[in-house]
């Protein structure tokens, strides 16, 4: 356990299907073509050998996905979501911002086509591609580019009703997501958490007090949107946060969003509870008495949810919502939050604000396991949690070394190859002469 008050980091700053069947055509679903936990063991004793098979597995990977982006633009819309899927989990594997670089224009291209007019599962996977090139290309001005050129697509589609909610929530996560990275306007910003509200105010009480009756998959819309809200929100800079909330219509004000904590759905529950406790550690940080009177209201209803013991709510959920709202009890009520390490190669990162664990979980959610490969080699996940890893200056020496030692290697072969032929050239013509 450790005591809050350190202060919250804010971040500022083409696959041929081959054996799938990716490249089968079909006439229905698809779209013209108009162009036609995992660290690092890497070994400060690996081997030359070691090095070269790196480097040409590195550019097996790069051939693959260069085919892959050409899969990107043929007649199956099925053929096209394996390609997306595929290209996708390529690049949470392996960090490659140079490659992206180079091929941004192409793939902005396809997703913006397929977010426009592919199938439900193109578009949600389009959406997440666009979110991964933005980790890829870290602090990059490419990324603003991205987030510059999809921004309309995604939010057109996030707030389009007609569009299914499977839909609209991946691009709620995607807009949240790149906008973060993209480091953009805080204006900017401020106007898109609008439009999330908009969005996750459906599971808002209605007049008479009664919660909204909304499908599950209505819920993980809200879900989402009121996640990448909050995602946003940790970059605010604490000043006004009170006067945002209470006195305009800028942010939503603590009493619409501890009416989430009511919703049916635990998603939604879990995210308001996570938001609330954002609100409360960035105001605190410009007033130490923030909103200490609505707190001992919100006190009550989360003893509630941390002590759950309806027995109509699944097992598993009743028990992650526990966990979950005890460690938000504790942060409203005695201002504690419990310190969580990641242990990646042989850094440890520390999660002790709100603002790191929300910011943390959301990165999680895009990279899955290979987070602990990016801790140590992209810069923006660097930039994020304000560290330096040894792991990847003792990787950077070890290359270093070896690329030393297998250019010493050649120029000693050719030296004894030149030796030895040099040698056998006069052998031939002693035995001439002879």
């Amino acid at each position: 356990m450790g005591g809050k008050k350190s202060s919250s980091n804010k971040y500022r700053k083409d696959y041929r299907g081959r054996n799938d069947g990716s490249l089968q055509t079909s006439d229905d679903d698809s779209y013209p073509n108009d162009n036609m936990s995992v660290a690092s063991n890497f070994s400060e004793n690996c081997s030359v050998e070691d090095n070269v098979t790196d480097e040409f597995a590195q550019d097996q990977l790069e051939d693959k996905l260069t085919d892959i982006i050409d899969g990107l633009t043929q007649k199956s819309s099925q053929g096209r979501t394996n390609c997306y899927k595929t290209f996708t989990k390529g690049l949470i594997n392996k960090y490659m911002p140079n490659f992206i670089k180079d091929r941004t224009f192409t793939l902005c291209d396809c997703i913006e086509k397929s977010l426009k007019k592919g199938g439900a599962d193109e578009k949600c996977a389009a959406a997440d591609l666009a979110t991964i090139m933005c980790v890829q290309l870290s602090s990059d001005s490419t990324s603003e580019d991205i987030c510059r050129t999809l921004k309309p697509i995604l939010l057109a589609m996030a707030c389009d009703n007609s569009a299914s909610p499977k839909v609209r929530a991946n691009c709620c996560l995607a807009l949240g997501n790149i906008s973060f990275i993209s480091n953009g306007d805080m204006a900017e910003n401020l106007a898109l958490m609008q439009q999330f509200e908009t969005i996750f105010s459906g599971s808002y009480l209605k007049g008479d007090g009664s919660v909204p009756t909304t499908s599950a998959e209505t819920g993980a819309l809200h879900a989402a949107a009121l996640n990448a809200w909050a995602l946003l929100f940790t970059l605010i800079v604490p000043g006004n946060i009170g006067t945002m909330m209470n006195n305009s219509k800028t942010l939503p004000n603590l009493e619409h969003i501890s009416e989430l904590l009511e919703s049916a759905h635990l998603e939604v529950r879990m995210a308001a509870g996570e938001a609330l406790a954002l609100i409360y550690e960035i105001g605190r940080e410009e007033s130490d008495d923030f909103e200490d009177d609505f707190a001992l209201d919100l006190i009550e209803t989360l003893k509630q949810l941390a002590t759950d013991s309806h027995k109509y709510r699944a097992k598993k959920d009743r028990k992650q919502q526990r966990a979950t709202f005890r460690d938000i009890l504790q942060f409203i009520e005695e201002d504690m939050i419990s310190e969580v390490q990641i242990k990646f190669g042989k850094d440890v990162l520390t999660l002790d604000t709100w603002v790191r664990r929300k910011q943390y979980d959301a990165l999680c959610n895009i990279l899955g396991p290979s987070i602990n490969q990016h801790l140590i080699d992209n810069d923006l996940l660097k930039d994020i949690f304000e560290f330096e890893t040894t792991e990847a200056d003792s990787k950077l020496t070890v290359t270093a070394q070896n690329r030393l030692e297998r250019n010493r290697k050649r120029i000693l072969n050719a030296a004894n190859d030149k030796a030895r032929t040099l040698s056998r050239a006069k052998n031939r013509d002693k035995r001439s002469d002879f």
